[in-house]
Order: C-alpha cells, then sequence, then structure tokens
C-alpha cells in the first residue's frame, strides 16, 4: 500500500526470492490504458528483474476493470501458471459505478484466491482522481505493478514452502 511512507516500487531485493522457475500471467484492463499499461510494463520489468524469463510471462487484455475476474479464472483454467496478476484501474466520476465496479472486482478476485490453486494478486486502482492514479503508476508514490510482481513472486515461492 503506497502511503507517505512506503514507495509502491520499492522493496528490499534480499527478500525477494528467485522467479527463474516460475510462470505468471497478468490480465490488463484496457479502460484506463495510460495508467493500466504503465503498471503492467512495471510488473514485467520486475518479474524480469527476479529471474522471470520473457517466456514465462503471458499478457491477456480484458476491456475493464470489471472483466478482470473473467479473465483471471479463464486464465486459471486454460493456461499454466504460477501466479495471475489483475492490473486495472477505475477512477471515480459523477455515479455510483465507480462503487459498483470497484466492489465487484473486488469481491470476484477475492472469490477466485478462496477457491484458485494460484494466488490472484490484486493490481487494481480504485481512485478518486487521475492524478491519484498518476502518482501510482510511475509517479511519487510508486508503480503498483512493481509491488504486484514482488508479491507474486512471494506467493508462488510461499505455495512452494
Amino acid at each position: 500500500m503506497a502511503s507517505a511512507l512506503h514507495n509502491l516500487s520499492s522493496y528490499d531485493a534480499t527478500t525477494v526470492p528467485s522467479a527463474e522457475d516460475m510462470s505468471f500471467g497478468i490480465v490488463v484492463a484496457d479502460w484506463n490504458e495510460h495508467y493500466t499499461y504503465a503498471m503492467a510494463e512495471a510488473a514485467i520489468e520486475a518479474l524480469k528483474a527476479n529471474g522471470a524469463s520473457e517466456e514465462n510471462i503471458l499478457v491477456k487484455h480484458v476491456p475493464g476493470s470489471f472483466e478482470l475476474v473473467y479473465g483471471a479464472a479463464w486464465m486459471m483454467e486454460n493456461e499454466d501458471v504460477d501466479a495471475i496478476i489483475a492490473i486495472g484501474c477505475v477512477i471515480r466520476g459523477d455515479t455510483p459505478h465507480f462503487d459498483y465496479i470497484c466492489q465487484g472486482t473486488t469481491q470476484g478476485l477475492a472469490e477466485l484466491n478462496l477457491h484458485a490453486e494460484v494466488p490472484v494478486i490484486y493490481g487494481l486502482l480504485t481512485c478518486n482522481t487521475p492524478e491519484q492514479a498518476e502518482e501510482r503508476c510511475g509517479g511519487r508514490l510508486g508503480n503498483k505493478g512493481t509491488e504486484c510482481a514482488i508479491t507474486a513472486i512471494k506467493m508462488v515461492a510461499y505455495g512452494d514452502e
């Protein structure tokens, strides 16, 4: 979680297991692509920096954040991956649509984690303003994609213990 005391992109590399023998799926929402593509790029770079090979990183796109749940479930069923990173961004507007999308996506991804054999990493930005999204996809608070990649590596290693 980003705060004044923690940057999303900072981590202690000595605490991250090697991702050399791990495979990852990344499901990226195309809605708010300026933010989601930056997070996906950061996730891929962090995975590779920690030993994952490019051949072991599969990226699929879905139209929006609500579809991340289906995309992650589909990937779980049809691809051989050790963890899935779900990346999306919802920015509050004038209607309650924001609340429904954020709630439904969060609930769906949590449900997948309860019943899945692979971890699904929550990379959904839920921001009040575009500026907040910018700060979390490479701005002053770092990049949520990096945080998600490190979380994915640690969760795969956790399952291997």
